[in-house]
């Protein structure tokens, strides 16, 4: 769903992700201070593997919602929503994440993805990423050092 939004002072955060390699595919690895930063580094640095992030315009904000049964059910289905949101109609790529709502009772997140439309000649053309994975991922949540760190391998 497109949200309205105030392009004015619109700040980025900064870059907490990497990418590590990996037999045949990526791991992503996003951290932050919180584990609601750690999601939404990982999801940026997904779009950073298929463009490079600083030929991105903010022009748009779509909002999408995600759900899991769990906490790596959760990431999961937060990165499919937002591969998603790159796959069809807007085409939409993201170089600024903001989870709105993040509960860990109903493992229910509500993100608003800020981005413009991917458009060959513009941006550079990355990897292709097809499918998010479960496999060796993890969820590392250290409060005692205010650390959060997620590791999510794409199918590429």
């Amino acid at each position: 769903m497109e949200v309205e939004f105030s392009k004015d002072n619109f700040l980025l955060p900064d870059i907490k992700y990497e990418y590590l390699d990996h037999t045949a595919d990526v791991q992503l690895h996003g951290w932050g201070h919180s584990l609601k930063e750690a999601f939404e580094q990982c999801g940026v640095a997904m779009f950073g593997y298929m463009t490079e992030l600083e030929y991105v315009s903010v022009e748009q904000c779509y909002e999408i919602e995600a759900h899991g049964d769990d906490l790596e059910g959760l990431l999961f289905h937060f990165l499919d929503e937002l591969l998603f949101l790159f796959s069809v109609e807007p085409f939409l790529v993201c170089k600024k994440l903001e989870i709105t709502k993040f509960d860990l009772e109903t493992f229910t997140i509500v993100c608003r993805c800020y981005g413009e439309p991917f458009e060959l000649g513009k941006h550079p053309q990355g990897t292709e990423v097809k499918a998010i994975t479960y496999s060796a991922m993890q969820i590392v949540q250290k409060p005692e050092d205010a650390n959060y760190e997620v590791f999510v391998i794409i199918d590429i």
